[in-house]
């Protein structure tokens, strides 16, 4: 879900960039964001997704493999922070997520069958899912092309944030601003989906560009504390706790600048909550984070890439094959060796 807090970013914490001013810095992207994006979007008009022979779905590789060659050429260093076992408080948001994406399946199956392919490709991206060989085989990708990963012990953007706020990357890479909330000092959006998108229900297109989300800007201009910024996003709801009715991103400002506190707000009786405020706010203060991780870029194994994405996925060999030759040529003109830019 996301924590819906885009409303109150203020212009001057954001800053438009590009993947060619990206170069050479590390970005822990939430490795689930990303592939769910991929799954979502990497559909053909009907809604279905790519699959194998053997009906494996493989929309996610196709787009880990592609967006992390562009990466690499830009000179952009990818990391990909998995999840782990999510709070307990997660567990109702998981629920009604798994609830909600088996409505799409039937709404999807439904459209499919009146010949509605707008519709049926609508409901084909929200009820994607992600099992737990489509995590496995990423992994398995990520491995052979030598570009890092990291198992988080429970939030992927929570890891993702703490290696950004330690200096191991230059930034958290997610579209959902949870990470800010987990004290990111950066979080750059829209990696991954560059380019035109259809708007929702409409036959028209917006230019999507990197931007790039400044927590001590944000902070600073909209005169909080990051506990306070955690206030805003428990009033708008969370994925550990229900939205307060009635309060949008806009009032959950007005409401926390007022009141300096949500407990303060709740005493005020100026809202009522039906979560405990502190085991959540806990939650983006002192995530389960880990410092067992080990960030090396390494020149890419073709052979293992072919083996996995196309005899073992059914990829095609020459787009494969043009990919890896492109990336290994770009790699070579930017240096003297693969070795020498991959920092060994």
């Amino acid at each position: 879900m996301g924590v819906k807090i885009g409303d109150i970013i203020p212009g001057e914490a954001v800053e438009q960039t590009s993947l060619k001013k990206l170069s050479g810095k590390a970005i822990a992207f939430d490795a689930y964001n990303i592939l769910y994006q991929f799954l979502a979007t990497i559909r053909g008009p009907d809604g279905r997704p790519l699959m194998d022979r053997r009906g494996r779905v493989t929309s996610h590789l196709s787009g880990l493999f592609f967006r992390t060659i562009n990466f690499l050429q830009e000179g952009l260093l990818p990391v990909y922070v998995f999840d782990g076992r999510p709070p307990e408080e997660k567990y109702r948001t998981i629920e009604k997520r798994a609830v909600s994406r088996e409505e799409a399946g039937r709404l999807y199956e439904a459209a499919l069958a009146e010949g509605d392919l707008e519709a049926a490709r609508r409901y084909a991206q929200r009820a994607a899912s992600l099992e737990k060989y489509m995590v496995e085989s990423a992994a398995d990708l990520l491995k052979a092309m030598g570009v890092p990963y990291v198992m988080a012990p429970s939030e992927g953007e929570a890891q993702a944030a703490y290696m950004a706020a330690k200096g191991s990357v230059y930034a958290a890479g997610s579209q959902d601003m949870d990470s800010l909330l987990f004290g990111s000092p950066r979080l750059v959006r829209n990696l991954s989906i560059v380019g035109r998108r259809k708007l929702p229900g409409r036959k028209e297109y917006v230019e999507v560009l990197p931007e790039i989300i400044y927590l001590d800007r944000l902070l600073a201009s909209l005169g909080l504390t990051r506990e306070q910024l955690i206030d805003i996003g428990l009033l708008v709801g969370t994925d550990y706790s229900p939205q307060v009715r009635g309060v949008g991103p806009k009032t959950a400002l007005k409401i926390v600048k007022e009141y300096g506190s949500l407990e303060k707000a709740v005493e005020a009786g100026a809202v009522e909550v039906e979560f405990d405020i502190q085991v959540v706010r806990r939650l983006f203060l002192q995530p389960r984070v880990t410092d067992d991780y080990v960030l090396d870029w390494r020149e890419p194994s073709e052979e293992l890439v072919v083996e996995l994405l196309v005899e073992e996925f059914d990829f095609s060999r020459e787009r494969v094959g043009k990919a890896l030759a492109e990336l290994r040529q770009t790699l070579s003109k930017r240096s003297s060796s693969l070795d020498a830019f991959f920092g060994e």
